[in-house]
């Protein structure tokens, strides 16, 4: 029992470790982003201005 035991303490203490890391490392992350995060990012710009080009379109 003993020895699942600390095993089961080094695995929480290397995922600890892990999580540390990983917050050091949020800053801003270098080179180009993913292409789904691209396209995520251009979805809000275009849907106005699709809306708007329609409300231009049937004012003439």
């Amino acid at each position: 029992m003993l020895t699942d035991l600390r095993e089961e303490r080094d695995q929480i203490d290397e995922a600890i470790m892990t999580l540390e890391r990983l917050a050091l490392g949020r800053g801003r992350r270098r080179g180009r982003p993913p292409a789904w995060l691209t396209e995520l990012r251009k979805s809000p710009e275009t849907k106005p201005a699709g809306k708007g080009k329609t409300s231009a379109q049937s004012g003439d």
